[in-house]
């Protein structure tokens, strides 16, 4: 797990000298502080940048940039292949040597015995580069959900590319901020892919790679999520068991200890169930606890732990306390987002004590129909049709709306003012301004904005609405959010953070339960998957795990809300409007000077 960066261009010589690298270098340091290192092509056609956080061969074989014996390629990449054992030996047994025990030479050697296609044959979490001397072409490549980021500018000739979007502003690229990007981001609280708030600036998409040669970046998808509907299976809960079990067991190699970031819900439970029945040895988790608010979730988590053995970490958390790390949270923010802060403290608990690869509970709700949202968005479709047709039944129906009060309604009323479909309807559900009020704040943060609209409706519906919500909860709210967030916050304390419910393998082998198996209330299927699951947590209502914001934004943080500036007509209702705006004005000052 590390930081990444590089600079390719067409004209012999143009990355020598090493300013641009060495401050890509030092804007990622955070990310990797076990080691650090740089690499030059011969002729001056590319330059990358490593950071390292060591896990899987923490020897000096295992330094990046990393290139093969005669030197032809050259990889500086971000991540962990799960099965790189196996893909070892199959290309050992072809006769291929070795020097390291890395993850990072399998890469290589892969691409060099099959080119592009070998990207369907990693399973994991990456984001990397690959140097062709002979052909003068880099390919770039980012695992299929997006668990780790790759950003990239475009420009005269020459590419930059980097973990995070601080590393190419460091390098040079203009800190001019993009409207749609900062538009996008207050209507739902992150900034979708591949937009970033830089103008120039994108993201490489999740499951795309790339070939840059001749000056320019051919981009390829080579995986998407989709739901195959295929007739039940005889048995869900032994498929499910069997492909969660494979996945927490691939999401524990390292050569370093590895934890668990442990709520009181359902899927980190799940998960410290399912190590438990592979791990015997010790197996740390990690809580946060909240004192004295109705969100605390550390007595569970206690005595979650205490049921299964676990060393047990916890950190009482209250807003007086969390006020400075709140600030350092902001500072660490490479795009502003409503989420993140767990996540960062729990990492820095976990590092505190000399752990640096964690288990996260992200993707079950999404996979296993957890939200409220697989719900609620079919019946705001048919809520907003009713309201459409006018006479009683459209005033029956903004009623029921009007029912949800403050800027619940204002997002209704947005709605129906728009095409309905699962798609908009979604993006009402998840959203935190209007279409108008976004316009407002762009204007008035970027000095532009006042005819940005929504992008048109992406992908054909799946086969149910509750598989598309599915489809729409991985590729938008845990994609451009949680997964995002979660990579900036863990590494912000050089903690690597693991998914094993955002598994590729894991995702195709339940991609082909239909539905009414898969997507059961109250996540039926993943409890009967894990049985070992303790009825306290099994049978607790959900709710998530969520932070104090709206109590310490009105009472602690009182005075740094204060000085936010929105526009007059904006309204502050929730703790997550409140949030947006304040990480947006906090992101925008660090930035510094930008352009109109």
């Amino acid at each position: 797990m590390c930081g990444i960066a590089g600079v390719l261009a067409a004209q012999p010589g143009a990355v020598a000298g090493g300013s641009r690298i060495n401050a890509m270098l030092a804007a990622v340091s955070h990310r990797g502080p076990d080691d650090r290192g740089t690499w030059q092509s011969p002729l001056g056609h590319a330059a990358f940048a490593h950071v390292r956080l060591s896990i899987i061969d923490p020897s000096p074989a295992g330094h990046q940039p990393m290139a093969i014996a005669d030197g032809r390629f050259t990889i500086t990449y971000n991540g962990e292949i799960y099965n790189f054992a196996e893909l070892r030996a199959s290309l050992m047994s072809a006769g291929v040597a070795f020097r390291s025990n890395s993850d990072t030479e399998v890469i290589l050697r892969l691409y060099e015995a099959d080119g592009p296609n070998f990207v369907h044959r990693l399973r994991g979490m990456f984001a990397f580069a690959i140097w062709d001397e002979q052909e003068r072409t880099c390919f770039l490549a980012r695992d299929p959900f997006g668990v780790k980021p790759l950003y990239y500018h475009e420009a005269e000739g020459r590419l930059t590319f980097a973990s995070e979007v601080r590393a190419l502003v460091a390098a040079g690229v203009p800190p001019t901020l993009d409207a749609t990007a900062a538009y996008r981001y207050f209507r739902s609280g992150s900034v979708p892919e591949p937009l970033t708030l830089i103008r120039g600036v994108r993201a490489l998409e999740a499951g795309h790679y790339g070939t840059w040669r001749d000056r320019r970046l051919n981009i390829q998808r080579y995986w998407d999520v989709h739901f195959r509907g295929e007739p039940d299976a005889a048995d869900p809960v032994a498929v499910a068991r069997q492909a969660l079990l494979d996945s927490v067991a691939r999401h524990f190699v390292s050569d370093v200890p590895v934890g668990v970031f442990l709520s009181g819900g359902m899927d980190s439970t799940a998960i410290v169930a399912l190590a438990r029945a592979q791990q015997p040895g010790e197996l740390r988790t990690f809580s946060l606890a909240f004192p004295g608010s109705p969100l605390d979730e550390g007595a569970e988590a206690r005595r979650t732990a205490r049921h299964f053995n676990t060393t047990h970490y916890e950190w009482p958390v209250d807003g007086a306390a969390a006020a400075p790390l709140f600030e350092q949270f902001l500072a660490a923010a490479d795009q502003p987002s409503i989420d993140g802060f767990n996540t960062f403290l729990v990492a820095r608990l976990a590092r505190g004590h000399d752990t640096k690869v964690v288990l996260s509970g992200v993707g079950g709700d999404e996979l296993f129909g957890g939200y409220p949202s697989f719900h609620r968005v079919p019946r705001l479709v048919t809520l907003g049709r009713l309201a459409r047709l006018g006479g009683p039944v459209s005033a029956a129906a903004l009623g029921v709306a009007r029912a949800l009060g403050g800027s619940r309604i204002a997002r209704f009323e947005d709605l129906i003012a728009s095409p309905i479909t699962l798609d908009t309807a979604y993006a009402a559900f998840r959203g935190l301004y209007t279409r108008n009020e976004a316009r407002l704040l762009t204007a008035h943060y970027v000095g532009e904005g006042d005819t940005i609209a929504d992008p048109p409706s992406a992908a054909a519906p799946e086969a149910t609405a509750e598989d598309t919500v599915s489809r729409l909860e991985l590729t938008r709210y845990m994609r451009n959010q949680l997964l995002r967030d979660g990579d900036v916050m863990s590494m912000a304390s050089g903690v690597e953070m693991r998914v094993p419910f955002v598994d590729r393998a894991l995702f195709e082998a339940l991609s082909r339960l239909p539905a009414r198996q898969r997507l059961q209330s109250a996540k039926a299927l993943l409890q009967q998957a894990v049985p070992e699951v303790p009825e306290w947590v099994a049978n607790r209502p959900k709710r998530g795990f969520m932070l104090p914001f709206g109590q310490w934004l009105e009472h602690d943080w009182a005075a740094d809300l204060s000085a936010v500036a929105p526009p007059p007509a904006i309204r502050m209702d929730t703790w997550y409007r409140k949030l947006a705006v304040l990480a947006f004005e906090r992101w925008q000052q660090r930035l510094g000077p930008q352009h109109g």
